[in-house]
């Protein structure tokens, strides 16, 4: 089974470089733009998370397919830290408490790394054990729900932060049936 794994058109979120993880934000004109010079292989199912960035994507990317939602490849809840971008943060202890950890404690008043990247990786099976039979799925998702599930299944293997992604940018892999084989960034 062939999976792409596309990130999301820009916003003005990412613009900023703010953390937008539960925030419901829409793609700016920019990302609107951008995406439309985008195009990626056809696909039998074509799956995304239900934040507007992702639906206005995925229709954008493939507008006669349906996307079928799933809830598991929301971004992570980041808490405190929401809306905010490093220099708005520069000097919060809870942040520079985070920023020491590696990025691995979990976001004040949010969600863990460990939780969100687990509810990625079965959200992912889940997905793929639903349509088994079919050649291609697409998911148009968010980074850090690619960089969970190819931190978790990717051959050769690499680290979470390893897999960063661009907006509107994708990985083409190959399931074997336990992992994504020689993931490719289109």
């Amino acid at each position: 089974m062939k999976i792409l794994l596309i990130r999301h058109g820009m916003t003005t979120g990412n613009l900023e470089k703010r953390y937008i993880g539960r925030t419901d934000e829409p793609l700016c004109s920019a990302g609107l733009a951008a995406l439309k010079q985008y195009s990626y292989p056809p696909c039998d199912i074509l799956v995304s998370s239900p934040m507007k960035r992702c639906l206005q994507s995925a229709e954008i990317l493939f507008p006669e397919q349906k996307a079928h939602i799933c809830c598991a490849f929301r971004e992570c809840d980041f808490g405190d830290f929401e809306g905010k971008n490093y220099s708005e943060l520069r000097g919060d202890p809870q942040y520079q408490k985070w920023i020491d950890s590696g990025g691995m404690l979990p976001f004040p008043n949010g969600e863990s790394p460990a939780e969100f990247r687990a509810r990625c990786c079965d959200g992912f099976l889940t997905t793929i054990n639903k349509y088994a039979d079919a050649s291609r799925i697409a998911f148009v998702v968010h980074g850090g729900t690619i960089m969970a599930i190819l931190s978790q299944f990717a051959l050769p293997h690499r680290d979470y932060f390893d897999w960063m992604t661009d907006n509107a940018h994708s990985w083409l892999c190959t399931f074997d049936g336990t992992n994504l084989i020689n993931p490719e960034n289109l």
